[in-house]
């Protein structure tokens, strides 16, 4: 079936609840077969997030508690916007600086995903943070991580045997040994 012959109407969108990260909202929409259903879509005003690089290229990682999941992950460092209209660059170093104490000499876009395309349009933006300067953590006041710092190859042991979960974080990971580190 071509692509181009299926048509979606999007008829209505009702704001469900407006939260403080994401607004839920229900979607009725009018599917190529002419029936209507109702979708959920959650919107997301955005995020970015870094993968820092020490010098002795051990990378750096954030361990937090994740309500959603009810126990500590593993992640790399990262935040939402301060609105939509927000740089992601500047948001990747803000996030960084306040998660690690590490301030970014170098950003540059690594890779940017759609976290969960079927529900939620939120995209993150990742960026590759090198020439990392010591400065100090500026957690936010419900804020409580631990910064831990680990080879690529550990962290690549980790998502082979499913330790790591995080979209983002296995995204990143991989897309920087594969296409920036292929050697190590």
């Amino acid at each position: 079936m071509d692509d181009e012959k299926l048509i979606y109407h999007r008829l209505d969108r009702k704001l469900v609840h407006k939260g403080k990260i994401v607004d839920y909202y229900q979607d009725t929409v009018q599917v190529p077969n002419g029936e209507t259903e109702v979708w959920d879509f959650v919107a997301h005003k955005g995020a970015a997030a870094t993968l820092p690089v020490l010098p002795d290229g051990r990378i750096l990682m954030v361990k937090q508690y994740r309500n959603a999941l009810d126990r500590f992950t593993l992640e790399i460092p990262a935040g939402g916007l301060n609105g939509s209209s927000e740089p992601t660059m500047i948001a990747a170093a803000r996030e960084l600086e306040e998660e690690t104490g590490y301030r970014p000499g170098n950003l540059e876009l690594l890779l940017t995903i759609q976290t969960t395309v079927a529900f939620t349009n939120e995209r993150i933006d990742i960026y590759l943070a090198t020439n990392l300067v010591k400065t100090s953590q500026h957690l936010d006041h419900d804020e409580f991580l631990k910064v831990e710092a680990y080879s690529l190859d550990d962290l690549l042991g980790m998502i082979e045997s499913g330790t790591l979960e995080d979209s983002k974080t296995v995204s990143a990971i991989l897309k920087y040994k594969l296409f920036v580190n292929p050697a190590q």
